[in-house]
């Protein structure tokens, strides 16, 4: 039985090979009507991508885009490992975790 490699200890190459195989099995999956299996595989994607953005990049205080869902903004409070934890705006202000691969600047996409 072969081992996953961490997310983490893949090269930016290795990590783009894992999210183009993760979204294959998921339009796959997607495709033979499996929900929670198409599911899995976009989030595990997801989390591979979060590996390929600068933490750096994501600033404490600022608002982003939610990526795939639309006229939404999350307004980051602080960041632990490969996720923002923050609140979305315009709800109730719950706290809740995203990866930041999910983020994008408000600039972005104009």
């Amino acid at each position: 039985m072969e081992t996953e490699k961490k997310y983490s200890y893949m090269s930016e190459n290795e990590l783009r090979q894992t999210i183009a195989n993760l979204l294959e099995k998921a339009r796959k999956a997607s495709q033979l009507g499996h929900v929670n299996e198409f599911a899995v595989y976009e989030r595990k994607a997801i989390m591979a991508q979060a590996y390929l953005v600068d933490p750096n990049d994501i600033k404490p205080g600022e608002m982003y885009r939610i990526e795939g869902d639309p006229g939404v903004f999350f307004q980051v409070d602080y960041l632990k490992g490969r996720f923002a934890w923050g609140y979305r705006l315009g709800g109730e202000k719950h706290t809740e975790a995203l990866p930041i691969s999910m983020l994008k600047p408000l600039k972005e996409g104009k």
